[in-house]
């Protein structure tokens, strides 16, 4: 893979002033969590935190292409001994400034190191939300396809009659399969969860992610040429 490099260094609501209308396929952005790293970050009241990133992201409503996408890394935390809402508060106001919430892909961290409080365990996840301007989108499914895997050596040797055809759910939920689609295939489509390890190494930064996981929506959601960009957001 191929990147052609422009890196700008500003408040990101004047540098994304700078960039055209419509003029962007990918935008990828993990920004601060609210009241995480004040050192690093400078801190944001959960009670704050939409009124804060709305105008950020209706930049990105302006810059993104109506066939491109916006992928917000983000985790709610807890509050008072309970889980803060302004995740969610930050979903349903951004579908009122005009997003279409998409998906919702999370972000196993494969080596999260063990923990435990006295009303929860540690976070091992993160959210990965994926954000259109058009139900109709840029997607390259077969760009993250992944092996089979080796259930399909013993599954698909001896196909009875009920493999050949589409087996309905016995529960009634509705949903189907047909055992016979999967012969002569040797990968098939992930799921939306990620099992993707930390940033074990020192990047100078306090919450560095994996570049794998940017990678794989790059992968995921552009072609060669294509305009991707990835925000370093902070409040100061």
């Amino acid at each position: 893979m191929i990147i052609d490099t422009d890196l700008r260094l500003g408040d990101c609501k004047e540098i994304l002033k700078e960039l055209p209308t419509n003029s962007v396929d990918l935008i990828f952005t993990s920004p601060p969590y609210a009241d995480q790293r004040k050192s690093t970050y400078g801190g944001i009241h959960p009670d704050k935190y939409v009124k804060w990133f709305l105008p950020i992201s209706e930049q990105l409503l302006r810059v993104l292409k109506p066939s491109g996408t916006f992928v917000l890394n983000i985790k709610e935390k807890v509050v008072d001994g309970e889980r803060s809402t302004y995740v969610m508060e930050l979903i349903l106001e951004m579908r009122r400034q005009g997003w279409f919430w998409t998906e919702e892909f999370i972000w196993h961290k494969k080596n999260s190191y063990p923990g435990k409080w006295p009303n929860r365990f540690r976070d091992s996840w993160e959210r990965l939300l994926q954000f259109n301007k058009d139900k109709k989108f840029n997607m390259y499914q077969e760009e993250v396809m992944v092996p089979t895997g080796d259930w399909a050596k013993t599954r698909l040797k001896n196909l009875s009659e009920t493999d050949k055809i589409r087996d309905n759910s016995k529960v009634g939920s509705g949903f189907g399969k047909n055992i016979s689609n999967w012969l002569e295939r040797d990968k098939a489509y992930p799921t939306n969860v990620l099992h993707l390890a930390t940033e074990c190494n020192n990047k100078n930064h306090s919450a560095a992610f994996p570049e794998s996981l940017p990678e794989w929506f790059i992968r995921l959601f552009t072609q060669p040429g294509d305009v991707f960009r990835s925000l370093g957001i902070r409040n100061n």
